[in-house]
């Protein structure tokens, strides 16, 4: 996984990575959201993946929008 920017420090985000058609994110303390086009939708998961290669607004932009907070594809701890 890459480390995740973290711009405004604040961020539970700590590492994500990219795919074809998903993003996994890590959040602290080491707890692993998967986000898939079919689980939370295709708009969704690009503007995920921009705003983590940002480096700035995703843990934000994951809490505040409902299908992507509670449409993970799979929740994983971190090994």
């Amino acid at each position: 996984m890459e480390r995740y920017g973290n711009l405004s420090g604040e961020s539970g985000v700590d590492a994500y990575e990219i795919g074809d058609d998903f993003i996994k994110v890590r959040f602290r303390p080491g707890v692993v959201y998967w986000y898939t086009e079919q689980s939370v939708g295709t708009e969704h998961v690009a503007v995920l993946k921009r705003l983590a290669r940002r480096g700035r607004g995703l843990g934000t932009y994951i809490s505040q929008h409902a299908q992507v907070r509670d449409g993970y594809a799979r929740k994983e701890p971190d090994d």
